[in-house]
């Protein structure tokens, strides 16, 4: 009897292609393979427990990762996934997951998508902190997940990915959970939580709106090279969203500093 293949939902770029076979996970090859691979066997050596551990190709030619039993946060979100103390674990695991790749060297590999170079410190950030890729139990994230856009990029970068997203920052009227009304405060907690520098503080909001321009214009892209999914994401309702929160950004930019103060 062959191996049972049970797809796994969530994300975009790899829809419908990523599948759990017993303890393991199988997902499509990408040109940044080899360099994501070396990232997670990095992050192995040094004893990161966050991260999905590389156990090779298999016999159709994808990658094959442990699993990591959890939960991932997608829509309709529970409540507990949206709780201050849900965000302060994703911060700390943010945290854990910088401390853990500080010495691994990414220069020669080919990445998937540069980030935009005055956020490039030398630190390998994951690039995605999306709710759908990070792993919780009993509602601690404990894991991160799809390091797909993984590349050289900075601490800094990836907590304005993240907040960007958790928080969310966007217009009160694109929040339809129990977050709105709590952007100001959520951005704050998670800043604190991660212990951001007050430098970076400083450098956070905009790090935050060439962020979204930077995710906004990744997908689009891939919409108009006819990827289906990212083509139904950016007609359906993001190229529309994306203009309303460059809007917000321009209005709110000085409130959203001075909440980090």
């Amino acid at each position: 009897m062959g191996e049972v293949e049970t797809l796994l939902l969530g994300g975009t770029a790899n829809r419908g292609l990523v599948v759990r076979v017993g303890d393991t996970v199988r997902r499509p090859l990408r040109p940044s393979s080899p360099a994501t691979h070396a990232l997670l066997e990095h992050l192995d050596r040094v004893g990161f427990d966050g991260a999905p551990k590389l156990l090779g190709i298999d016999a159709a030619g994808r990658e094959v990762l442990s699993y990591l039993p959890g939960e991932t946060v997608t829509a309709p979100y529970p409540a507990w996934s949206m709780t201050d103390s849900a965000l302060s674990s994703v911060a700390r695991l943010l945290r854990r997951y910088h401390s853990a790749v500080a010495d691994f060297a990414g220069d020669g590999l080919e990445w998937l998508e540069p980030v935009p170079p005055e956020y490039i410190d030398g630190l390998v950030s994951h690039n995605d902190p999306n709710l759908d890729n990070i792993v919780f139990r009993d509602g601690e994230a404990v894991a991160l997940i799809d390091f797909d856009l993984a590349g050289p990029g900075s601490a800094l970068w990836d907590v304005a990915a993240a907040i960007r997203l958790w928080a969310p920052l966007r217009p009160d009227a694109d929040i339809t959970d129990v977050r709105r009304g709590r952007t100001f405060q959520r951005l704050r907690h998670f800043a604190d939580a991660y212990e951001l520098g007050e430098a970076d503080r400083l450098r956070l909001v905009d790090a935050a709106v060439l962020n979204h321009v930077w995710c906004m214009d990744y997908v689009r892209r891939g919409a108009e090279t006819g990827h289906p999914w990212f083509h139904q994401r950016w007609t359906t309702y993001e190229s529309d969203l994306t203009d309303r929160t460059n809007h917000w950004f321009t209005t709110q930019a000085e409130a959203l500093r001075h909440a980090l103060l």
